[in-house]
């Protein structure tokens, strides 16, 4: 027979033993949306749950995608694109840091525009704007781009020479302009100010010649990308379902960065002038993939997006393998967060920071492979389960000409079976083609190491990969800065080098 026995217990004991509680993953009907109005992502780790994002009941619908190279970022961009385009006919414009996303908008039907290789952007363009709110405009760009902010007198004469090129072409700088006239140029700006150099009465003759000197950078012969007639219509642009935008032609950082401060800028003022409507989902999605100078910046419309785009149906997915290049502003505003592997301490410490997740979680995200992801969302009400989850993996559309570089060759049988370590790194064609242009591959060699890992079914082990880069006249420099690009550790890469030969 069997015994019972009661007994007095406090509820502080009871507290202490905790024998019951609630697994980190929010329930089952808030994972499992209206398969009519959202994107199906994936399964949960833990009870297998399908999990498809939509961005009702979230503060917005803005998105942060953050993880080392080879995890699946642009793999799962693209498919939320894909899905977006289906289930909400969203619109969709990549400004392309790298030209990563040419190939797939390509064979996906979609335009491809490429900055310097005779597409142009006026920046003076009002696309409706008062000229006066448009200067303004332009004067943040350069606070962003530049020094101007550090000597007052150049920023005032810019300023004033910016709103006198619009009175010069006839408009009123505080109204809104009338429709097909032409706006001046960068150029038009630069002539005002070398007239007044020239006339001789300035006071301060070097702080115009250095107002004209800064405005040259982005108006000399050949690299006039932005101080010409547009060749281009933002505003259709917009509406022309899948857009790739290509700024990786530009000659650096600057130029890019300019492109897209201005891209964003028109776009939100579209946003702002359409206003909002009743159609479900997203009208638009804007992706900034590894613009960490926009991305990163106080005063960039990509916080100002942020911030307004849920009443407009606007929304923005913001990229980056190092998630300190990504402003808190955004990290405190995006509604959701999608978190891939992470390898360094300072970025976990940096998101876990930003997010308030668990140690449980930061453990997940440190031991993740290829497509697996923990995900934080930011919800309208306070609720009474955790909004950050790990998922099984993305499971996304097919990716385009995958390419693998396998690590088990140099692991140890302990370290694969703990897991700890990425065993695979996994990489688009045109992706893995930039990485051995940047590390100076010749155009021979990335053709033959093409032609090699097409043989082997696009993967190659590790050693063999390095000795192959030796055999292409690859510096053994240059190979450690393409080992630390995809995040090994120096330990790892040591041995790589040693038993490669390099």
């Amino acid at each position: 027979m069997t015994l019972v026995r009661f007994q007095h217990i406090l509820s502080s004991e009871i507290s202490k033993r905790a024998f019951l509680s609630r697994p980190p993953e929010p329930p089952a009907e808030v994972l499992m949306s209206d398969p009519l109005h959202s994107l199906f992502v994936g399964t949960t780790k833990i009870f297998k749950v399908p999990f498809a994002w939509s961005f009702v009941n979230l503060t917005n619908p803005h998105i942060s995608v953050v993880g080392i190279t080879g995890a699946g970022k642009s793999y799962f961009v693209k498919t939320l694109l894909i899905r977006a385009s289906y289930v909400w006919n969203s619109n969709a414009i990549i400004i392309d840091w790298a030209g990563e996303y040419k190939p797939w908008v390509k064979q996906s039907g979609g335009i491809v525009v490429s900055f310097a290789k005779g597409d142009y952007l006026n920046i003076m363009d009002l696309t409706g704007m008062k000229p006066l709110d448009r200067t303004k405009q332009i004067m943040n760009s350069f606070d962003i781009l530049t020094d101007i902010s550090a000597f007052p007198e150049q920023k005032r004469l810019t300023e004033e020479a910016l709103e006198q090129a619009y009175v010069n072409m006839g408009f009123i700088i505080s109204e809104k302009p009338p429709a097909g006239k032409e706006p001046p140029t960068l150029k038009n700006v630069i002539a005002l100010l070398e007239e007044k150099l020239t006339e001789g009465t300035y006071e301060y003759p070097a702080e115009l010649e250095n107002a004209v000197y800064r405005l040259r950078q982005f108006a000399r012969e050949g690299e006039d990308y932005f101080a010409k007639k547009s060749t281009l219509d933002l505003g259709k642009l917009s509406e022309s379902g899948l857009v790739d935008i290509d700024l990786s032609s530009l000659p650096d950082e600057r130029f890019r960065a300019l492109a897209a401060l201005f891209i964003l800028q028109t776009l939100k003022e579209k946003m702002r002038s359409e206003g909002f409507s009743e159609t479900k989902g997203l009208k638009a999605i804007v992706v900034l993939d590894e613009a960490w100078k926009v991305a990163s910046d106080d005063k960039s419309d990509a916080i100002t997006i942020v911030r307004e785009g849920r009443k407009y149906q606007f929304g923005l997915i913001v990229a980056s393998q190092n998630p300190t290049d990504i402003n808190e502003a955004i990290f405190s505003n995006v509604g959701t967060t999608f978190m891939l592997r992470i390898k360094f301490e300072k970025f976990l410490n940096y998101l876990q920071g930003s997010l308030n997740f668990s140690d449980f979680i930061r453990g997940e995200i440190s031991k993740f492979g290829v497509g697996q992801a923990a995900v934080e969302m930011l919800f309208q009400t306070a609720l009474r389960f955790p909004g950050t989850f790990v998922l099984e993996r993305i499971h996304g559309e097919e990716p385009l000409y995958v390419y693998i570089i396998d690590l088990s060759d140099i692991l140890t049988q302990s370290e694969l079976a703990a897991g700890i370590i990425q065993r695979d790194y996994q990489f688009e064609k045109e992706e893995l083609k930039a990485k051995f242009i940047e590390f100076n591959v010749s155009t021979e060699g990335i053709d033959g190491l093409f032609a090699l890992m097409d043989s082997q079914g696009k993967s190659m082990k590790m050693v063999a990969f390095v000795q192959q880069l030796k055999q292409n006249n690859v510096a053994t420099s240059n190979i450690v800065a393409f080992l630390k690009s995809i995040s090994l550790d120096d330990a790892i890469i040591t041995r790589i080098i040693s038993r490669s030969g390099a």
